[in-house]
Parts: structure tokens; C-alpha cells; sequence
């Protein structure tokens, strides 16, 4: 029998396939898990700052990778 992935990779990889997604589209993207596991564990995510949770106008949570805010710091190195 072959190994699954775990959780946190398979709904790590559907964010990051989806570009961001609502939380239904999510648990869609990832049949092999409950509602639930998914919900657990973007929960857990999120307060680790590894996703980003928002809510839409339309009322659904939105989850997406955080993006590089413009007050992080690049460095570009003329010749």
C-alpha cells in the first residue's frame, strides 16, 4: 500500500495549485480528507502564519499562501 502524503502537504500543495481559494473549494480540491481535517488544519496554519485566511465581501474564507509585502526587505546588487 502505498503512503499518503501528509495532511499539511496535500492542502499546502491545493493552496499553492489554486492560487487561493475559499475554504470549500479547498476541501473539494482534497476528496481523500473530511471537511473537518481540512478546516483542523488550516486553523492550525494560519495561526502559524503559513497561510493567509481572509473573509470576502461575499461572506466565504478566502485561503491563500502569504505574499511578500512591500515592507520586506530586497536587496538588488548592481555590478
Amino acid at each position: 500500500m502505498a503512503s499518503q502524503a501528509p495532511v499539511t502537504d496535500r492542502i499546502l500543495g491545493a493552496v499553492r495549485h489554486t492560487h487561493g481559494c475559499d475554504l470549500d473549494t479547498l476541501a473539494e480540491s482534497v476528496p481523500e480528507l473530511t471537511w473537518n481535517q481540512v478546516f483542523l488544519e488550516i486553523d492550525r496554519l494560519s495561526r502559524q502564519g503559513e497561510i493567509l485566511v481572509t473573509c470576502s465581501a461575499g461572506g466565504r474564507y478566502m485561503i491563500q499562501l502569504p505574499e511578500h509585502t512591500k515592507d520586506s526587505t530586497t536587496h538588488n546588487i548592481l555590478p
